[in-house]
C-alpha cells in the first residue's frame, strides 16, 4: 500500500492555526484526522483551527478528562482526546469505533499513535514536531488515500 506524505513548516501559532483553518473548510465528511505529538506541539492548537474552518462557534477545548468532544458546525465534528486511556480496551466504553467510523462527519483524534491498531480506514496522520526556533513547527502529515479535499488542500500548487 502506498503512502502519501506532505510536510509543512509554520513558523507562528497564527501561521499553523490558519493553515488548519484552510483544511477544516474543504474537510468532507469521513474524513478522519490523527493528530501526534508532544505535549504542547500544536494538537489543540490545530484542531481549535480545524474547527473554525468547519464552522464550529463556540469555545473548542480539549478533551482530556471527558476524553470526547462533540461540536456542531457544518459538519458534525467528534474530537477525541486518548492521551489518558491506557488499554485499546477502553475504546469501547467511550464509544470510540461507533463515532469513529460514522462516516457523517469529521473525527479529530489527539495522541492517536497510543493505539494505532485501533485507528479506522482511512485516515491522515498529522504529526507536529517543534522546530528550530520557538514558535516553529513541522506538520507531517501522511494518508494511504491520495483522493481526498484535505489532501488536495495542501498539494495544491
Amino acid at each position: 500500500m502506498q503512502t502519501f506524505s506532505w510536510t509543512v513548516i509554520t513558523h507562528a501559532p497564527q501561521e499553523t492555526a490558519a493553515l488548519a483553518e484552510r483544511l477544516g473548510a474543504v474537510a468532507e465528511a469521513g474524513t478522519v484526522l490523527c493528530l501526534v505529538g508532544d505535549l504542547g506541539a500544536g494538537k489543540t492548537l490545530f484542531t481549535q483551527g480545524f474547527a473554525r474552518g468547519l464552522e464550529v462557534t463556540g469555545e473548542v477545548t480539549s478533551p482530556t478528562f471527558a476524553l470526547m468532544n462533540q461540536y456542531k458546525g457544518r459538519l458534525p465534528v467528534t474530537h477525541f482526546d486518548l492521551y489518558r486511556l491506557e488499554r485499546e480496551e477502553e475504546l469501547d466504553d467511550i464509544g470510540f469505533y461507533e463515532y469513529a467510523e460514522d462516516g457523517r462527519g469529521v473525527v479529530l483524534i489527539e495522541w492517536a499513535d497510543k493505539f494505532p491498531d485501533a485507528l479506522p480506514e482511512p485516515h491522515i496522520r498529522l504529526e507536529i514536531e517543534r522546530g528550530e526556533k520557538e514558535n516553529e513547527r513541522r506538520l507531517a502529515f501522511s494518508t494511504t488515500e491520495e483522493d481526498n479535499a484535505l489532501w488536495r488542500a495542501l498539494t495544491k500548487k
